[in-house]
């Protein structure tokens, strides 16, 4: 496994549609591999979440895991099926965004299809944490970073502030 190199904010990349994997492509030892190096990658950092344009690569998959609030996570071409109808804002920051947090409001419960690491179906709802990182992460495979969800740029924060300040607050930080 390797530590993948995280495409940073300004990175063309990070603006494009991603492609959809293949079952074929999906089992190929190429993007297993993949898989793997995005999760060490993503604990190596330290983050909850990664998209696969962040590591430079245009393709629908997102690796995720969150000790304590959800499980290791691999979704290859995610949708969302469902919104609930509840919001919830919490801080976000990003690993190609480096240095701020801002706030960003999203739904509080969706409704997830994808792909595992196998090509098996998932079909599942997600709440909370879990449901705000998805949605942060699906956001890199349509071209979009946090920067572009927030209502307003004044939560905009540089991260030693956000820590002095903000940390304390009881929101979750993505």
């Amino acid at each position: 496994m390797a530590i993948l190199k995280i495409a940073k904010l300004g990175n063309p990349i990070l603006r494009r549609q991603a492609d959809p994997l293949g079952p074929r492509q999906i089992k190929s030892a190429d993007i297993q591999r993949l898989i793997d190096d995005m999760l060490e990658t993503m604990y190596d950092e330290p983050g909850i979440g990664l998209a696969a344009p962040q590591v430079s690569r245009s393709v629908q998959l997102v690796v995720m895991a969150c000790e304590g609030d959800f499980p290791e996570t691999v979704l290859i071409n995610p949708s969302i099926a469902f919104y609930g109808p509840q919001q919830v804002e919490n801080w976000e920051g990003c690993l190609s965004v480096d240095g701020l947090r801002g706030k960003v409001t999203r739904p509080s419960l969706i409704r997830v299809t994808a792909l595992d690491r196998q090509g098996k179906a998932l079909d599942f709802e997600a709440t909370g944490l879990f449901a705000v990182c998805i949605q942060h992460e699906m956001d890199h495979l349509i071209g979009k970073l946090f920067l572009d969800r927030m209502t307003g740029m004044s939560t905009l924060t540089q991260l030693a502030e956000f820590d002095q300040y903000w940390k304390k607050d009881p929101a979750a930080v993505i």
